[in-house]
């Protein structure tokens, strides 16, 4: 293989991967759609294989194609961590970094205010707020940091904790007037339940005699009329009597001191509590000991802004 080239061709051939075509990587690297396709076929000739299978209306890694392209992206990672290490100054704040968050009250209200303290302090610093819902991959996608809600995957990530998210299941006072009291959690499969992404909602009972430890849990599957993904929406749904909401308490205190949501929930007696297990927020990254400085002081900043929270 001649190394004048390999590595620019295996880039190539790594961002065809990534993006899935050849007009879109090309327009990643800045080149054209037929010196990417050169470049690619340079490479197939240099290996003495086929890696991507290209017919005029897709493109598919194969098999060894598919290996050769995960054994790349660490390697190259690699590399880039390595250059940025050598160029980035440590003792400057300043430059770019790109944060994805869950959104509503976590990210729009909490996490978008600590950084807008975070900018007065270091004005040299450029912070990109994301709230895309979709979860995100730090290894493919152009992220630096990470927050999200409930337990995590092993994903070689750093985890940082930063606080635990109480859970109600509310309803309108109208609701509950209307409608069969809801003793038990299972008595949730006969009622409207206003849902976003998940559908199985889970239940814990926690014991007075044992220092409040969870001592059973309950998973329920349950339906209703109307699904979104936005907090918010649910919210409003619940209020007009739609239905019952599961969500983080934080999003609608507002609605629970007006009285507008009331727990669904009745509980019998304190050993026969059911409550909807809180729920954890981390803060991801990944593990670099070249790590910029700025990065590291927005990571720290996060963190005791949460434990001052």
């Amino acid at each position: 293989m001649q190394s004048s080239s390999s590595l620019a061709d295996i880039r190539a051939f790594v961002c065809i991967a990534q993006q899935g075509s050849f007009t879109k990587a090309a327009e990643v690297l800045q080149s054209s759609r037929a010196h990417v396709s050169r470049q690619l076929a340079q490479l197939e000739q240099q290996l003495g294989v086929q890696l991507i299978i290209r017919t005029t209306r897709a493109q598919r890694l194969t098999p060894i194609g598919e290996q050769f392209f995960q054994q790349c992206l660490t390697s190259l990672q690699s590399i880039d961590q390595a250059v940025i290490a050598v160029k980035d100054d440590t003792q400057q704040l300043q430059g770019s970094i790109c944060v994805n968050c869950v959104g509503g009250a976590i990210g729009e209200d909490i996490l978008a205010n600590i950084i807008s303290d975070f900018n007065l302090q270091y004005p040299d610093i450029d912070v990109v707020l994301d709230f895309s819902s979709p979860r995100v991959d730090l290894i493919s996608e152009a992220f630096d940091l990470v927050v999200r809600m409930g337990e995590l995957e092993d994903s070689g990530l750093v985890a940082r904790k930063l606080t635990d998210i109480k859970v109600q299941v509310l309803a309108s006072p109208d609701y509950l007037a209307k409608h069969p009291a809801i003793k038990h959690p299972k008595d949730l499969e006969q009622h409207n339940c206003l849902t976003g992404s998940i559908k199985r909602w889970r239940f814990h009972q926690k014991s007075v005699q044992h220092n409040n430890a969870p001592t059973n849990d309950l998973e329920i599957n349950v339906k209703g009329n109307f699904s979104c993904k936005s907090g918010r929406a649910l919210i409003n749904a619940a209020k007009n009597g739609n239905g019952i909401v599961r969500l983080p308490k934080l999003y609608c205190e507002g609605e629970i001191n007006d009285n507008m949501l009331a727990p669904a929930l009745i509980s019998m007696s304190p050993e026969q509590q059911w409550h909807s297990p809180d729920v954890p927020l981390f803060l991801l990254y990944h593990h670099n000991r070249y790590q910029p400085a700025r990065l590291k002081v927005l990571i720290d900043f996060i963190c005791q802004k949460f434990k001052a929270i």
